[in-house]
């Protein structure tokens, strides 16, 4: 099976983002609107993510959401991974948050 990718600055602006990544790396930096599951906690609250439309899956550079989007393609939902993760997103501009009042950065 093919896993589906797509580039950071490709993204549709209403996209449901979802962040893989550990706590630490979340309140580092994040995309604006993104929703954290970390992936050690994604198979137990899958139900969180949604059946209905595509999910766009996120780590720092792109392998554990990799994995994370092969697992939720496997169990029905349409996930596609985000390539070279939020190393790749700062790269290229995309807008970001810290939930430490400092300037956000890739952890």
């Amino acid at each position: 099976m093919t896993l589906p990718e797509i580039a950071p600055d490709a993204l549709p602006e209403d996209a449901y983002l979802l962040d893989v990544r550990e706590n630490e790396e979340w309140v580092a930096g994040h995309a604006p609107g993104a929703v954290h599951i970390p992936l050690g906690e994604l198979q137990t609250r899958a139900d969180e993510v949604p059946h209905d439309r595509p999910v766009y899956v996120v780590c720092r550079v792109g392998g554990r959401s990799a994995h994370a989007a092969m697992w939720l393609n496997h169990i029905g939902r349409d996930a596609v991974n985000v390539d070279g993760g939020m190393r790749s997103w700062a790269a290229v501009g995309r807008p970001m948050v810290s939930e430490t009042g400092e300037a956000p950065y890739v952890a």
